[in-house]
C-alpha cells in the first residue's frame, strides 16, 4: 500500500525488464543430478559403442564424433525439456505462467529444438577440432566410455542450467551462438569448397551433412526468434508500465515483428534455394524489410529508449544502405551481400536487446 493507503499502480510494481535469475540451490543440484544420470547413461553408451565397433575414427561420416551427437541431442533435448518446464516457477519467470497453453508449449518446443541442435553442433565441432589434433587416432573401448561419460554428462549439465536461468538476454545469446557455430560449421564441412562464389544459400543445396547443418540453424533459430519474441514483449509491457516507452502499442508492435521475422528465417531454412526459389527469395528479402522496418520506426514506438541506441540505429541502418549500393554498383558479389545484412541482422538484435535491459535506469 502507498502512504494515501491505496494499492500501488501497474508503473510502481512492474519490473523494469526479465530481471535476471539467480543460481539457485534447487538448480544447481538439480543440473547436477542431470549430469550424473546422464554421465552414467554415457558410460553405458559408449561401453556398447566400443564393443560393437573397432577403432572408431574422432569425427567423419561414421565416426565416434557422430555417435557422440547424436547422444548429445537426446540428453539436451529431456534436459532442455524438463529443466524449461520447472523453470516457469523460477523467481522472475512468473509471467511465463500466465501465457496462454499453446505458447507455452510453442516456447518450450522452441527452447528444446535449439538446446538440442546447438549441442549436435557443438559435439561435431568438438569432436571434428580433436580428429585434427589427434589424426589418425581411432577410439579404443576404454576411451569411448570416457569420452561418451564426459560428453554427455557435461551436455546435460550446461543445457540444464541454461534453460533453468533463461532472460532475454541469455535468449539472445543462445541465438548469436546457435547461428554463428551451425553457419561455420556448415561453412566448414560442404562438400563444395567454392560455394562462396555463388551465394550463401548455396551451403543449403546439397545432399550432405553440411545442407543438413546449415537448414536446420535456419530453421531452429528461426523458431527460437519466435520464442524470443514473447521474452522482448514481457519486458517491454513492463516497460510501458513504468512510463519509459512513451508508445503503448509498441510491445505487440515489435513483438509480432519478431515473429514475422522468425517465421520468415525459417521458411529460408525450409524452402532451400534449389527447391524453389521464389519462396525462398520471398523469406529472405521479407526477413531483411521487416529488419529494416524496424529500424526506421524505432524513433515513434521505442520513444523513451536511450539516444545513443538511436544513433546506433541509424548506423545500423546506414551501414545497410551502403551494403546494397556496394552490391549494386559491382564492388562485391551476392555472397558478400546475404552474409554482411544477416551479420548486421543479428548485431542489431544484440545491440537492441543490451539497451532494452538498460531503458530506464539511471547513468
Amino acid at each position: 500500500m502507498t502512504a494515501a493507503g491505496s494499492p500501488p499502480t501497474p508503473a510502481a510494481a512492474a519490473p523494469s525488464t526479465t530481471p535476471p535469475t539467480p543460481p539457485t540451490v534447487r538448480g544447481e543440484s538439480e543440473a547436477i543430478v542431470f549430469a550424473v544420470s546422464a554421465g552414467g547413461l554415457g558410460a553405458l553408451y559408449g561401453l556398447l559403442i566400443g564393443l560393437l565397433t573397432e577403432d572408431l575414427p574422432m569425427s567423419g561420416d561414421v565416426s565416434f564424433g557422430t555417435l557422440a551427437a547424436a547422444g548429445s541431442g537426446v540428453i539436451a533435448a529431456l534436459a532442455a525439456g524438463w529443466g524449461y518446464w520447472r523453470s516457469r516457477h523460477a523467481p522472475g519467470q512468473e509471467w511465463r505462467r500466465a501465457l496462454a497453453p499453446w505458447a507455452f508449449t510453442v516456447n518450450t518446443i522452441s527452447v528444446v529444438i535449439a538446446h538440442t541442435v546447438f549441442a549436435v553442433l557443438a559435439t561435431l565441432v568438438i569432436y571434428l577440432v580433436l580428429s585434427r589434433g589427434f589424426i589418425g587416432l581411432g577410439v579404443i573401448t576404454f576411451w569411448s566410455v570416457v569420452l561418451m561419460t564426459v560428453t554427455l554428462g557435461l551436455t546435460a549439465y550446461l543445457v540444464s542450467l541454461s534453460v533453468s536461468r533463461m532472460t532475454t538476454q541469455r535468449m539472445s545469446s543462445l541465438l548469436m551462438a546457435f547461428i554463428v557455430i551451425g553457419t561455420l560449421t556448415a561453412m566448414v564441412t560442404t562438400p563444395d569448397p567454392v560455394w562462396w562464389q555463388i551465394h550463401f544459400s548455396h551451403l543449403g543445396t546439397f545432399w550432405a551433412l553440411s545442407s543438413a547443418v546449415f537448414n536446420g540453424t535456419l530453421v531452429a533459430g528461426g523458431l527460437l526468434v519466435t520464442t524470443f519474441a514473447v521474452y522482448i514483449a514481457a519486458d517491454m509491457r513492463a516497460l510501458v508500465a513504468r512510463r519509459k516507452l512513451a508508445y503503448e502499442r509498441s510491445p505487440r508492435i515489435v513483438s509480432t515483428l519478431f515473429v514475422l521475422m522468425g517465421f520468415m528465417l525459417a521458411g529460408v531454412g525450409l524452402v532451400p534455394v534449389n527447391v524453389n526459389e521464389p519462396i525462398h527469395n520471398l523469406s529472405a528479402s521479407g526477413m531483411a524489410l521487416v529488419y529494416v522496418g524496424l529500424l526506421a520506426a524505432g524513433p515513434r514506438i521505442l520513444r523513451g529508449m536511450p539516444t545513443f541506441y538511436f544513433l546506433s540505429t541509424w548506423a545500423f541502418l546506414a551501414s545497410t544502405v551502403v551494403t546494397v549500393v556496394l552490391f549494386a554498383t559491382g564492388y562485391f558479389g551476392l555472397t558478400a551481400l546475404e552474409i554482411i545484412v544477416f551479420a548486421l541482422i543479428f548485431g542489431w538484435i544484440a545491440v537492441f536487446i543490451r539497451f532494452l535491459g538498460v531503458t530506464g535506469q539511471t547513468e
